[in-house]
């Protein structure tokens, strides 16, 4: 059975997705919806969509059942209002990461989300990378004893421009949420919700976070040591460390073709576990799955485990000075 999808925006990621989207046989790109309804249709064109109009007319397409499941890939504080949206209209939905701006925000789709009993997940799609999956089932299987440590970085160097989205706050922007989401998210996976968030970092100079070193601890003693940044180009490591060894996920971790096994007093082993198209088929596959089983949760991304990203997101930034708040959405 063929999966139609909406997507809501048409950037950078929205296009990423398309491109992945036609790679799953059982994938459709049904209706684009833009602020901008020319945006939405050169958009619609270039990647096949049967139609396009603006967010209220992609709304208006789940609720008549000419759209399966919706994508929304705008800004991260106009997630909120587009996924309220599209819960009220009983359309299935997957939500970007930085699923939103704030926790509240997040708790209300959360909440709006579990009462409709209308599936919503968060797209973070390294958790549905082949090689982080077999990071997971090996720390499963005790490969490398108790899990003690986590270590990540995401550094990408972007010149300094108040004008773009990466360092407009109203729009989302700084290293947190863009950047931090990843390392943070990875540490929930293995690791679960901390018990204390520090934090230091430096801002640009409209108060847009540039940099952040985040301590995650752990009542048991566990720990993560996590950096992301917006100033300068990093590694895009990840090791996760136990008693018995180490895994490393290779650069870029948050979508890594290969992990590097390194068990105490044994030769390293590297595994090859490639991702299909550029990574984002696999989220893709588990929203079909989940939908075909007529789950309104994914088992590997709950709506627990975003909440519990999105109060650290929160932790961090409040320490470093910075509020969110979500946007409105013209529908």
């Amino acid at each position: 059975m063929t999966t139609r999808w909406g997507i809501a925006a048409t950037g950078r990621m929205a296009a990423a997705f398309a491109d992945d989207l036609a790679l799953v046989p059982d994938a459709e790109l049904t209706f684009v919806g833009s602020r901008s309804p020319g945006s939405a249709a050169d958009f619609a064109d270039r990647f096949g969509g049967a139609a396009s109009g603006t967010y209220g007319d992609l709304v208006a397409a789940g609720r008549d059942g000419d759209v399966d499941v919706v994508y929304v890939a705008t800004p991260h504080p106009q997630h909120h209002d587009l996924a309220l949206a599209a819960i009220g209209a009983g359309t299935p939905l997957l939500v970007e990461k930085a699923f939103t701006a704030t926790l509240a925000g997040a708790q209300e789709v959360v909440d709006a989300a579990r009462a409709a009993q209308v599936f919503c997940m968060e797209a973070m799609w390294t958790r549905f990378q082949p090689a982080v999956v077999h990071a997971r089932e090996l720390v499963a299987a005790g490969e490398i004893g108790d899990l003690l440590l986590v270590q990540a970085d995401f550094g990408a160097h972007r010149a300094f421009d108040p004008s773009s989205r990466l360092f407009d706050l109203s729009l989302g922007g700084g290293a947190v949420l863009d950047l931090g989401v990843y390392p943070i998210s990875l540490t929930q996976h293995f690791l679960g919700r901390p018990d204390r968030v520090a934090t230091t970092g430096t801002t640009f100079p409209n108060g847009a976070d540039a940099s952040a070193a985040i301590q995650l601890s752990y009542a048991d003693g566990r720990a993560a040591a996590l950096a992301c940044t917006l100033a300068s180009s990093t590694p895009g490591r990840a090791v996760l460390v136990g008693t018995g060894g180490s895994i490393e996920l290779e650069p870029p971790f948050h979508h890594p073709t290969r992990i590097v096994v390194r068990r105490n007093g044994e030769a390293p082993e590297t595994i090859e576990r490639p991702a299909t198209g550029s990574g984002y088929v696999h989220q893709v596959e588990e929203v079909h799955r989940c939908l075909a089983a007529g789950l309104t949760e994914s088992p590997t991304m709950p709506l627990a485990d975003t909440l519990d990203v999105q109060w650290v997101l929160e932790e961090c930034l409040g320490q470093l000075g910075i509020a969110m708040a979500e946007a409105s959405v013209e529908l």
